[in-house]
């Protein structure tokens, strides 16, 4: 299978051992880092709880080894998506709006590459943030990233 179909077979998998609890499916990654890593990012009104990402990751590896979709070894982390989650879907964007977001674009606007400001809503094809008081107008197809920005 390809990393896209793995990761697609997961995102099934998980919506569905999640279905009849709070828990919202963030995101999954298979990558190749040193080893394969199958990341499964989940979360909760309130935050989450340890138990909860010990319950999907025990029903996903017993889901994994029935159906044995991924040739090699591989390591399976699930956890929160963390303070800096990336934002992903229309309901992600709804949900931050007013938040402080950082967006990562491919090629430079402004001679920026990283572009932080106050989220003001999204539409089909762009994202308008609130940078000093003036808004600006983001093409969603340019950002190769969209995450909170937590100040430290």
């Amino acid at each position: 299978m390809s990393v896209k179909q793995i990761q697609t077979l997961v995102e099934k998998l998980v919506t569905e051992i999640i279905r009849e609890t709070e828990l919202e499916l963030v995101a999954v990654e298979y990558v190749k880092e040193r080893d394969w890593y199958l990341r499964v990012f989940i979360d909760k009104p309130g935050g989450l709880e340890v138990e909860d990402c010990q319950m999907v990751s025990e029903h996903l590896e017993n889901k994994l080894d029935e159906l044995d979709p991924i040739s090699g070894g591989y390591i399976l982390e699930v956890s929160s998506p963390g303070l800096d989650r990336p934002l992903k879907n229309d309901k992600d964007f709804k949900r931050h709006i007013g938040d402080k977001v950082e967006i990562h674009t491919f090629l430079p606007i402004d001679g920026q590459k990283s572009i932080i400001g106050t989220l003001l809503g999204t539409d089909n094809d762009a994202i308008q943030i609130d940078i000093a008081g003036t808004t600006m107008s983001i093409a969603k197809e340019k950002a190769s990233q969209i995450r909170l920005h937590i100040d430290f």
